[in-house]
């Protein structure tokens, strides 16, 4: 399948970073999924934010787990170390290496599904543990691979496009996150990448545990009437999906609009999503004013999105740990096996 493949030359004209690495030395393979699809503008954001960081790819650990979302690793940052978990199990193995090689940054993409579901007992410790990462949800309320049924995301009330009416209670994932103990939380929206950047910018050079929870509407199972994410906060089936060979491309949705304001963002299906930017003078300190802003917008039909909140003094794992400055994995057999004497200065301590 040499169309996945993209050609290795570069047009001269292209601008180079500090550290010499033009935009297209970020980008990975050519994505497979639908046209349309928000996942793919958030691909096109992380590379925009790497690029514009100055990092080295060879930096960059990139980890995912199972779903639409943990394939588009596959589609950035192709010169990047990257390893595909199973299902739910990203947060646990960004850990382990997180542990034996701090000198990485970690980039974390899982789904509404792979995060809400199945993995929501490994996202939460991975946040209130304070694991050094990104962690970015790419949410659209739906199970893409298997065919638009409803996520855990998905919001109570919602429709699928046979009329299937979803009854539970959504897990609000940012929530969550400043609940556990993340550092740095914010929501945001696939098509508004002016605003999507800077965050990406900000949470890979966070010092703590990093959430970003994307908006990211599924063009395929959720862009209809009554759904609640129809390219934003939306999900369902498409009857005839299974039997689908053909998708028509859809035009990408962008918005622009000032902080503080609210913007009605009409979707391909005819609905519209309702987003509102944080104010300027929203203090992103406080953690426990983030939660009742968040919902008392979110009972007046708003999705805020923007900076929610950010811990200027984080810090991660290996501090709470007490762990030395050396990457673990570059420690040796005299310093991993001190000798006898250690061990029994140690046991002498725990007595």
């Amino acid at each position: 399948m040499t169309y996945l493949a993209k050609p290795r030359l570069h047009h001269p004209s292209l601008t180079p970073n500090r550290v010499g690495y033009t935009r297209r030395d970020y980008e990975g393979r050519v994505s497979t999924l639908c046209a349309g699809c928000g996942h793919d503008s958030i691909s096109a954001a992380i590379v925009q934010a790497c690029w514009e960081l100055d990092i080295e790819p060879h930096r960059v650990a990139k980890l995912s787990g199972i779903g639409c979302s943990s394939k588009t690793p596959d589609y950035f940052l192709g010169a990047s170390h990257g390893f595909n978990t199973v299902h739910g199990r990203m947060p646990s193995v960004l850990t382990g290496a997180n542990l034996a090689n701090r000198d990485l940054l970690y980039l974390g993409v899982s789904g509404d599904g792979d995060s809400a579901s199945i993995g929501l007992g490994q996202f939460a410790n991975a946040m209130r543990r304070g694991v050094r990462m990104a962690y970015l949800v790419e949410n659209n309320g739906v199970y893409g691979l298997t065919k638009g049924q409803f996520s855990a995301t998905a919001d109570r009330g919602s429709k699928s496009k046979r009329g299937v009416v979803n009854r539970d209670s959504p897990v609000d994932l940012v929530g969550l996150a400043l609940q556990l103990g993340a550092t740095f939380v914010a929501r945001s929206f696939s098509g508004d990448k002016a605003q999507l950047v800077p965050l990406i910018k900000g949470a890979l050079e966070h010092g703590g545990a990093a959430f970003i929870d994307i908006i990211s509407p599924c063009v395929t199972f959720n862009n209809h009437g009554g759904s609640t994410k129809s390219y934003d906060y939306m999900r369902q089936h498409n009857a005839a999906a299974s039997r689908i060979d053909f998708l028509p491309a859809r035009e990408e949705i962008t918005v622009d609009y000032a902080a503080g304001e609210v913007i009605d963002v009409p979707q391909h299906d005819g609905s519209v999503l309702r987003l509102r930017k944080l104010h300027p003078d929203y203090d992103p300190t406080d953690r426990v004013a983030a939660l009742g802003y968040m919902h008392e917008h979110q009972a007046r039909g708003e999705i805020v999105t923007g900076l929610l909140y950010i811990d200027p003094h984080a810090a991660d794992l290996h501090v709470a740990m007490n762990t030395c400055e050396r990457p673990l994995n570059s420690l040796g057999a005299a310093d991993l096996c001190p000798g006898a004497q250690a061990l029994q200065d140690i046991n002498a301590a725990l007595r």
